[in-house]
């Protein structure tokens, strides 16, 4: 990305705890100079960088195609929980979903950095035991066959949530205070939310060494100096 290019970003998952933290940094970030909301129901927000599109349907976008071109960023922060499903659903709101969203987004921003949330302990072999594992790893292997400019997956662990957030899971609420504990003791199981939206910002603008971040990845870039 040239120095002076300014990031316009297309957000998923905003009315969930991960989404909202990636939205809050760009909003606060001076590299990013327009944000596209899309989600199944409206997010509260009303500022200058902030357009909203609401959508239903995420296996079929094309009515709202003509609202995606020119942005190129996307943060894919949109996903479900696995528990108490079987494989074929979790695939097809994991898997299914994912690729549709991006492989109309690499067909009309073929520029896109885009940058998927997937988890800590995700298994790309796709042999695992772990169905969720499994689920993920093959996501991330098919994200990066799109022709995007480039595709990075976020693998977070346990993250502190951003304060002033309005959709913090209240696990996170109840265990806020153990939070420092757990950064001094286990530093590559823990982001602050605000690194994993920063290191978002920054793969975009500077690039990374590699397309997989784990958690010591996403906190180091996050954490990282940049000298335009």
């Amino acid at each position: 990305m040239e120095k002076n290019t300014k990031i316009r970003a297309i957000i998923t998952g905003v009315t969930g705890m991960v989404g909202e933290g990636v939205l809050l940094q760009c909003l606060q970030s001076d590299d990013v100079e327009a944000i596209l909301i899309i989600g199944r129901k409206p997010y509260d927000i009303e500022h200058p960088k902030v357009k909203q599109v609401v959508h239903k349907d995420f296996f079929d976008i094309s009515p709202i195609e003509s609202e995606l071109a020119g942005y190129n960023a996307c943060f894919f922060c949109l996903g479900v929980s696995s528990v108490g499903m079987k494989e074929p659903e979790y695939f097809k709101l994991t898997h299914t979903l994912t690729l549709h969203v991006a492989g109309t987004l690499s067909r009309i921003n073929p520029d896109m950095v885009f940058c998927y949330v997937s988890g800590s302990g995700t298994d790309t072999t796709e042999t695992g035991k772990l169905m969720w594992a499994r689920v993920k790893g093959k996501t991330e292997n098919d994200l990066m066959k799109l022709p995007f400019k480039n595709a990075y997956a976020f693998r977070p662990g346990v993250m502190q949530p951003t304060e002033g957030a309005k959709n913090t899971l209240s696990f996170y609420k109840y265990f806020r205070w153990l939070f420092p504990i757990l950064r001094t003791f286990f530093p590559n199981f823990l982001s602050r939310l605000s690194q994993v939206g920063d290191a978002m910002i920054k793969v975009v603008k500077y690039g990374y060494e590699k397309n997989i971040l784990e958690v010591k990845d996403i906190n180091a870039l996050a954490d990282r100096q940049f000298v335009d």
